[in-house]
């Protein structure tokens, strides 16, 4: 997976793709994909990643409490969700 680092806006390869999914990590193991030699892995802080599209990481991947932050089921039912999407 390849992500861009936003302060350099370098694209980083993911080395280390559980600790990109858990949420309770702060930290990943990648590489910068700059210049024409292979970089050495290094530590990257997840809140310095976005996707290439510069969309920001899932809410998931960075705080292991994202599911009290959702709004709770009551408070959606009036909401204008698309039919068809099931409610946790």
């Amino acid at each position: 997976m390849f992500l861009k680092h936003k302060p350099t806006g370098d694209l980083v390869e993911v080395l280390t793709l559980s600790e990109m999914y858990n949420p309770c990590q702060n930290m990943i193991q990648g590489r910068f994909h700059a210049g024409e030699e292979m970089q050495d892995p290094e530590d990257f802080p997840k809140e310095d990643l976005m996707f290439p599209s510069g969309e920001s990481l899932p809410q998931c991947w960075l705080d292991p409490a994202y599911l009290q932050h959702l709004p709770s089921p009551s408070a959606m039912r009036g909401s204008s969700r698309p039919s068809g999407i099931a409610m946790l």
